[in-house]
């Protein structure tokens, strides 16, 4: 696991024991995405349309209340752009319509294994990379073990590990 945070990119890179076509299908799929992420209604092409249902309550295996600063967003659903897609290897979708840059989801095998490099670039400084980066960081914890067939107890718990894990990697001075 690798990870590099600065304020204009995030960089996330996952050994995940599962085959491409698998990890492409929790990628694309709205109801497998939907179990990691956010699903909603996708159209699997360029400038297509990628449908994302905030539903972070339903990451949780245990009923866990969602935080007072999230209700607001829980059922809203909004659309990105597919700006890439290459089957099974590199969706790429717009964030906040392009405003908070791009993210790419990258995909290799590795002897049956699947090295998954997520890229969010075009940030638009630390807030950004703190917010994101500890979405992204409590999301792919999620997808890890959802591909291994683990129990993910209470995702806000990730959530608030990871925010303070990239907050605390944006303080260190880069080498």
């Amino acid at each position: 696991m690798t990870d590099t945070i600065t304020p204009e990119t995030l960089r996330f890179e996952r050994r995940l024991d599962a085959s491409v076509e698998t990890v492409w299908r929790y990628l694309v799929d709205p109801g497998q995405r939907a179990r990691w992420f956010m699903g909603g209604p996708t159209e699997l092409k360029v400038g297509g349309r990628f449908g994302l249902t905030m539903d972070h309550d339903n990451l949780s295996d245990e009923n866990v209340p969602t935080p007072e600063q999230y209700r607001i967003h829980l059922g809203q659903s909004r659309e990105e752009r597919i700006t890439r897609y290459q089957p099974p290897h590199l969706p790429a979708i717009t964030w906040e319509g392009g405003e908070a840059g791009e993210i790419a989801f990258a995909l290799s095998d590795e002897g049956g294994k699947t090295l998954l490099v997520l890229t969010h670039t075009g940030l638009r400084g630390r807030d950004d990379a703190i917010n994101f980066g500890g979405g992204w960081h409590s999301h792919l914890v999620v997808l890890e073990r959802r591909i291994r067939g683990d129990a993910v107890p209470d995702f806000r718990a990730l959530h608030g590990q990871a925010g303070k894990i990239v907050a605390k990697t944006l303080k260190q001075p880069r080498a």
